[in-house]
């Protein structure tokens, strides 16, 4: 990797969370549950602002995504903040045991999970699983 490029993808990394804040999608019970049950293939992120790891997780989705359109094209990612549904219906039927959890879903069946990792080929593994789901 040259130094511009290897500059460019620093500065991606750190702009990209507030660029792209505004377009999140929180959570409102029902919102998954019917994007799930109409098969579609949802990105849940079990979050929360005071999260270290879940901001770390939020600047690798950031630049994954604004690497590869196809993820936000294909995918529907849904932010489920913790503090107000950590102990809902929704955690407890997928059993999330804490904040910054990532769950890949289609349909009823769940396509994997990240628990506490901010590792990018982990996550970027988890959206193109989910990835290979939905354009099947």
């Amino acid at each position: 990797m040259n130094r511009r490029t290897l500059l460019i993808s620093a500065a991606a990394l750190t702009l990209a969370p507030a660029a792209r804040a505004s377009d999140r999608v929180f959570y409102t019970p029902g919102l998954a549950e019917a994007a799930l049950e109409a098969g579609e293939t949802v990105v849940l992120d079990f979050w929360t602002d005071w999260c270290s790891t879940c901001a770390a997780q939020q600047r690798v989705l950031a630049a994954l995504k604004a690497g590869n359109p196809d993820y936000e094209a294909h995918l529907r990612f849904i932010t489920v903040d913790w503090d107000q549904h950590g102990r809902g219906p929704l955690s407890r039927a997928l059993a999330i045991p804490r904040r910054s959890t990532l769950v890949a879903l289609k349909g009823r069946q769940e396509l994997g999970r990240i628990v506490a990792g901010t590792a990018p080929d982990d996550i970027a593994a988890l959206l193109d699983r989910a990835l290979h789901a939905a354009r099947a």
